[in-house]
């Protein structure tokens, strides 16, 4: 089964092994690299600030999914990194302005850090966008 690559110019570039979102199959499931809160010139956004961060997270995923005519109410499943949870349970106003019912499956893990000491979040979802919506999309085009 070939898997397709794409990283769009609306959101920053990676600067490692990854993609921001991977195409599996006929291109009906989009599994989205774990966002963190970067613009599009892969600066953090939000420091010291949870609210800011999980909002531009959220913002980033819109837009990486958007590039394949997916919308947040495609995703099934979230899970998120944070490095303090109590913050983060203060956040849950965000998401439910990025989300309606049914809600993604999610999960959320409280770990030491992220790979930079001003990032307190990142988020990985997976979506499927249905074929009547779908744009293929690739890096080489």
């Amino acid at each position: 089964m070939p898997i397709n690559s794409f990283n769009p110019d609306n959101v920053w570039k990676p600067f490692g092994a990854f993609s921001q979102a991977v195409v599996l199959g006929s291109g009906k499931i989009i599994h989205l690299k774990g966002q963190v809160p970067l613009d599009v010139e892969g600066n953090i956004v939000g420091e010291g600030n949870i609210e800011i961060q999980v909002e531009k997270v959220l913002e980033n995923i819109q837009s990486i999914l958007s590039c394949f005519g997916g919308r947040m109410e495609d995703i099934f499943s979230l899970t998120h990194y944070v490095t303090n949870i109590d913050e983060f349970m203060t956040t849950g106003h965000i998401r439910t302005e990025y989300f309606k019912s049914p809600y993604p499956v999610t999960t959320t893990i409280e770990v030491s850090r992220l790979y930079h000491p001003d990032l307190m979040v990142e988020i990985t979802s997976s979506a499927e966008i249905p074929l009547d919506r779908y744009k293929e999309r690739r890096d080489d085009e």
